[in-house]
């Protein structure tokens, strides 16, 4: 119990501030024991912390992260690859991290530098493991893109590593014993969470000082939830969503899904005092962080939900910037139709009738080896082929997949969401753009639209990750006659595969939860 105590404090420790690095920095990956609910399991660990460091880089900056594997448990997967979700890698599809799509994983005892440039790139994104369902053990954290000359820079006063907010769920079985259809035992807010029948644990506290006007950056890392957050006496200015700047929106609750981020403006306006900070996942129990005005007491919040609130309609969002007008327009060049489905026997996911298995050849090494037809590329059946300078539009039909609502992301893109789920009506003219998107329930039928300007294999998937897992996913194959011209495989990359399948099977994929 001595011990059991020593480990909680020191854990709270690494909790009570945020470490950050980057742009150029290095990340090891590695195994620890941790228990931020107040269990104790295995976990992994990007940096030595739970959520990872916080990467940070301003507009117009290389991202150099060489990503070193120190794992060793193998009660676990002991390869990784990482994802930086929602920057579009143009040029350099091979670091996009995604497992078997754009890499064989990291092994064990090697390192991998991603360099990619994000461009004109800004906002708020976040970096996980690619690679089975890994990232549910923790391999997780944010990544922050500053904009020097933000149009909203005058509306806020503070943005910095105390302003992130993740949510994430928590499982105390390793990823490979989850099954999909688990609920989580805890929700954490910036790393922190409890469950039912466990041990007092603290609660999040994100500080701020009186009259002061802070710019939020809102993160579900989650692998499965989403989640309804708000925080008592406040209200929400929305002004980013997925990286995409939006007019300003007040709200007082918003809904946010695995893979989504939201920036919202806070006022410090509110009486000195504590106040709950609250995140209601759709599965689970509730989980609260406290916001702690400068000069409060060290105490619990009073309860001052108020009924009914405004809550965040994505059709409310509109972008900041007009979308190029080819996006827009009538007609689209190439309408994909998406029917989500369930093998009966297997009761693994099906995307218009095929689980999306990994290929023993990544998708990119495939492309640069001439295989450039349907019938050659694996996975067989999830491989689309799209021209260049296309307007793709792509509708999600009424389904007959359990388990939703369904959070798809696309790689290498934003897109505009034509028409949301829950809502009759399709804009054309300033819908919302984002690169994850909630796909409804049965009777929805959303449908997005991006153009294929950036050349390579590019994953479109759930973005729970038990259901990527057992096969909700696809690849695009854009322009893949011009992926070598567009981007020369380094020797790094080209290394990773033999290094990998030299390793014993106990390290490759493990088959899809039941």
């Amino acid at each position: 119990m001595i011990q059991r105590y020593i480990f909680l404090c020191a854990l709270m420790s690494l909790q009570s501030y945020a470490i950050t690095i980057g742009p150029v920095a290095d990340l090891v990956i590695s195994n620890a024991q941790v228990s931020p609910d107040g269990f104790i399991k295995s976990s992994f660990l990007p940096g030595g912390t739970l959520p990872g460091p916080i990467i940070t880089g301003h507009k117009g900056e290389t991202f150099k992260i060489n990503v070193t594997n120190h794992l060793s448990d193998e009660t676990m997967l002991t390869s990784t690859s990482i994802h930086w979700h929602g920057l579009f890698q143009r040029h350099s599809n091979q670091m996009d991290g995604t497992a078997f799509v754009t890499q064989c994983p990291i092994s064990p005892g090697h390192s991998f530098l991603y360099e990619f440039n994000a461009g004109d790139q800004v906002g708020t994104y976040w970096y996980h493991s690619h690679y089975g369902a890994q990232y549910c053990d923790g391999l997780r954290g944010a990544l922050i893109i500053y904009n020097p000359k933000d149009p909203y820079r005058f509306l806020y006063d503070i943005d910095d590593e105390s302003t992130v907010i993740t949510l994430m769920d928590w499982y105390h079985l390793p990823s490979p014993q989850v099954q999909r259809q688990v609920i989580p035992d805890s929700v954490l807010i910036n790393g922190l969470g409890s469950y039912l029948g466990g041990p007092d644990t603290p609660y999040a506290v994100v500080n701020v000082r009186p009259f002061k006007r802070y710019r939020f950056r809102l993160l579900n890392m989650a692998c499965k939830p989403n989640y309804m957050f708000s925080i008592d006496g406040h209200t929400l200015t929305i002004i980013e969503a997925d990286g995409q700047y939006v007019e300003p929106l007040v709200v007082e609750s918003l809904q946010i899904y695995a893979g989504q981020r939201y920036s919202f403006i806070l006022e410090a306006n509110r009486p000195i005092d504590n106040y709950w900070v609250h995140a209601v996942p759709d599965i689970g129990i509730n989980s609260m962080a406290i916001l702690r005005y400068a000069g409060s007491p060290n105490a619990d919040p009073k309860f001052r939900m108020t009924p009914n609130l405004v809550p965040l309609r994505e059709t409310d969002l509109h972008p900041l910037y007009p979308p190029p007008p080819t996006l827009l327009r009538e007609d689209a060049d190439i309408k994909l139709n998406i029917v989500l489905g369930q093998n009966e026997t297997s009761f693994n996911f099906l995307v218009n009738g095929v689980q999306y298995t990994s290929p023993s050849i990544p998708v990119l090494l495939q492309l640069l080896n001439g295989d450039v037809s349907t019938s050659e590329m694996a996975p067989s059946g999830s491989i689309y082929f799209l021209p260049r300078n296309k307007v793709i539009e792509i509708s999600w039909l009424p389904n007959l997949a359990p388990a939703g609502p369904h959070p798809f992301h696309l790689h290498g893109h934003r897109f505009a969401v034509i028409k949301s789920a829950g809502s009759r009506e399709y804009n054309y003219v300033n819908p919302v753009l984002r690169d994850t998107v909630n796909t409804g329930f049965l009777d929805d039928y959303v449908t997005i639209r991006f153009v294929t300007d950036n050349p390579g294999p590019w994953l479109l998937h759930c973005h729970i990750d038990w259901h990527l897992y057992a096969g909700m996913a696809l690849v695009f194959a854009e322009d893949p006659h011009g992926v070598a011209a567009s981007q020369p495989l380094s020797n790094s990359s080209k290394r990773l595969c033999p290094i990998y399948y030299s390793l014993l099977q106990q390290n490759f994929p493990l088959p899809p939860p039941n």
